[in-house]
This record gives C-alpha cells, sequence and structure tokens, in this order.
C-alpha cells in the first residue's frame, strides 16, 4: 500500500477537539491539540479535518484552522491515494488514527474484558 509510505494519516475532529463546544460558533482554541497536530504535521504525517460542519460553518471551521496554523491534506474527504487505491471514496474516512473528543478507545474496553 502506497500510502503507508508517506507517514501515518490522522483525522481530527473539529468542535471539542480542536476547539471548545460553541457550535455553530467556534470556541476558544484547544492549544495543546492545536500544537500536537502542528507537530505530527511537521514530522510528515497527513492530517484530514474530519467534521460534521457542512457549508458556512465548514468554511469557517477551515478558515480558523488556517488561521491557528493547521494546513489540512483534506476535509472531510479520503486522501487521493486512499481513492486511487480503493477505486472510489466510502463514507468512512480511512485514518491511521481518529482524534475526537468523543472517542472511545477499544484498547482499555479489550483489556477489561480480558482482565
Amino acid at each position: 500500500m502506497a500510502y503507508l509510505d508517506k507517514g501515518k494519516i490522522y483525522a481530527f475532529d473539529f468542535d471539542g477537539t480542536l476547539c471548545r463546544e460553541a457550535y455553530p460558533g467556534i470556541g476558544k482554541p484547544n492549544k495543546a491539540m492545536i500544537r500536537y497536530a502542528k507537530k505530527l504535521k511537521r514530522k510528515g504525517n497527513r492530517l484530514i479535518l474530519w467534521t460534521c460542519r457542512n457549508g458556512r460553518h465548514l468554511e469557517n471551521a477551515v478558515t480558523w484552522c488556517r488561521e491557528q496554523g493547521i494546513e489540512f491534506d483534506a476535509v472531510n474527504q479520503n486522501l487521493p491515494e486512499i481513492l486511487e487505491m480503493f477505486g472510489s471514496d466510502s463514507r468512512k474516512i480511512t485514518a491511521d488514527y481518529y482524534v475526537d473528543d468523543k472517542l472511545i478507545g477499544i484498547r482499555p474496553i479489550l483489556l477489561s474484558f480480558l482482565a
């Protein structure tokens, strides 16, 4: 898989993750998460903005992210090499890691069943 040679893919949620929850407005920046996203990008990883926002609210979020110094490789869509690899786009974003304030990680759940 060619995309594996290009670093990891991180899909970032917007509301509650990159900024505090304030939809349809934009909340205060989550500075630690913004630093993390920029560090990942500097290390050669690819970033996808993965949000339920659309239309004007999505445009505002993308502009806000640029103002914070975060440049995404894709917004609410898969990267071009993923589209090429699978021959189409799916509703699910392909990523190695999903960064979301509502995430329930599978490892703690699996470990609780093994205990």
